[in-house]
């Protein structure tokens, strides 16, 4: 079954609203196993509000001694595993990456962010060394203005995407308001309504097309996979 990582060493990358529109999407159609293995837990806090899917089990109190053994059991349990790492370097994020068939890599269109995004890719790369597998990764540009873009964000998401070593989503996370209010209101973007935020249908439009991109690049990868044995 899938396991997906979301990875970015600096904080307030989107990485966890990231996971978490990733994580409710998909549980609308298949069950899905949510790892908060972010220390500071915003996932789980996020569960306790309620209206949390059906279909989606958070798994909380993960550490580096047993994240192999909780990917493990997930993995055996559920179509897809989604973990939400910690906002460093570290062995957990390590093992967790070892073990993942997609590495999402989230960042602003910002330079320090871009910085961050590099790091992580090449601790991927180092883990594939030592894992002697390769770890499909890709860069998502969170937080993006749906207009009016500065050009130092035109710039850092050109230099990504012309890059051919560097796979990156076509779809971008906008600035919504219905993103921001998933951790203040609880719930999910379909359980929320025009009275609770703006522009709720572009938001929907929004995950689904960021949903629909990770199945494809999931499938592509498994295809890969097929021709190499």
């Amino acid at each position: 079954m899938p396991v997906i990582s979301f990875a970015n060493s600096k904080g307030g990358s989107g990485k966890t609203t990231s996971a978490l529109l990733l994580a409710c999407e998909l549980a609308n159609a298949k069950p899905v196993t949510l790892i908060d293995a972010d220390p500071r837990q915003p996932i789980s806090r996020w569960a306790t509000m309620g209206n949390v899917p059906s279909g989606l089990t958070v798994v909380s109190n993960v550490t580096e001694k047993n994240i192999l053994e909780e990917i493990e059991q997930a993995s055996s349990t559920t179509p897809f595993v989604i973990i939400d790492l910690e906002g460093t370097a570290s062995r957990l994020m390590s093992y967790a990456v070892s073990w993942s068939d997609l590495v999402i890599i989230p960042t602003k269109e910002q330079q320090q962010d871009a910085i961050a995004a590099i790091d992580v890719i090449k601790e991927v790369h180092r883990d594939m060394k030592a894992t002697r597998r390769q770890i499909p990764y890709s860069v998502l540009f969170t937080q993006s203005r749906v207009i009016a873009k500065s050009r130092t964000a035109r710039l850092i998401s050109e230099q990504f995407r012309k890059n051919p070593q560097i796979d990156t989503f076509q779809t971008e996370i906008y600035e919504r308001d219905a993103f921001s209010a998933l951790f203040a209101i609880g719930g999910t973007i379909r359980s929320m309504t025009s009275k609770d935020v703006n522009n709720l249908d572009a938001a929907l439009q929004n995950v689904e097309a960021f949903t629909a991109e990770v199945v494809a690049k999931l499938r592509t990868n498994r295809e890969k996979v097929k021709e190499v044995a």
